[in-house]
């Protein structure tokens, strides 16, 4: 009987474990029959035993297709038989996916992201009126929080604008404005504001807990 024990290291790797060792040996047994008609009766047998073992697979689209590629896999793409679908090739499973093309965007200023020269562009091309006027204010509004976000001490519109003009390619021109953009202090004792009410609660907290501790 101690003869006899297998070892996992000894054992044949198994492809795909979620089928378990039994039905890898099925395949090995199938793949060794001479004739084909005994290798087709033997394969459509492991299709069924793995549409069994996968009962929540049934629903989705080519399931008898996902299963005949599954079978050659773990065939090692050596079992000779007849398929109701197009073999899959050992290349097809180890070729690598196509590279992502990742958008190559270089903007000159950067601090302002690509999102923001996405939304100058929607803005160019809405008609001219009072909501057009408001998210090309509220665009350069947001270029400035974004610009002290960078700079952390202060921008005068001026340059906000000169930046607004460059970006839209000269169509958005608010050099002459006589409205002023939301105030820098403004801005930064916001931010500011929000960070010292965080740090604050986490300071009470702890002082609370001393108090209970001790």
């Amino acid at each position: 009987m101690i003869d006899n024990l297998e070892y996992n290291t000894e054992r044949e790797h198994l492809i795909i474990p979620e089928y378990g060792r039994h039905l890898q040996k099925m395949i090995t047994h199938a793949k060794t029959r001479e004739t084909k008609e005994e290798r087709n009766k033997l394969a459509k047998a492991i299709i069924s035993v793995m549409g069994n073992l996968q009962p929540h697979l049934r629903d989705v689209p080519d399931f008898q297709h996902k299963l005949w590629d599954q079978l050659f896999i773990m065939a090692d793409f050596e079992l000779d038989a007849d398929s109701p679908y197009p073999k899959p090739s050992r290349e097809e499973l180890s070729a690598g996916p196509d590279p992502l093309k990742y958008p190559q965007n270089h903007p000159k200023y950067r601090f302002y992201g690509n999102n923001i020269k996405t939304m100058i562009d929607v803005a160019i091309t809405w008609d001219d009126g009072d909501m057009k006027e408001a998210l090309i204010y509220t665009i350069a509004n947001h270029m400035k929080k974004c610009y002290l976000n960078w700079n952390k001490d202060s921008v005068e519109d001026n340059v906000i604008f000169d930046h607004l003009f460059e970006l839209s390619g000269g169509k958005i021109n608010l050099k002459n404005s006589e409205e002023d953009l939301s105030d820098s202090s403004s801005l930064l004792r916001t931010k500011t504001k929000y960070g010292n009410k965080s740090n604050s609660k986490k300071s009470k907290k702890k002082y609370s807990n001393n108090r209970k501790r001790y």
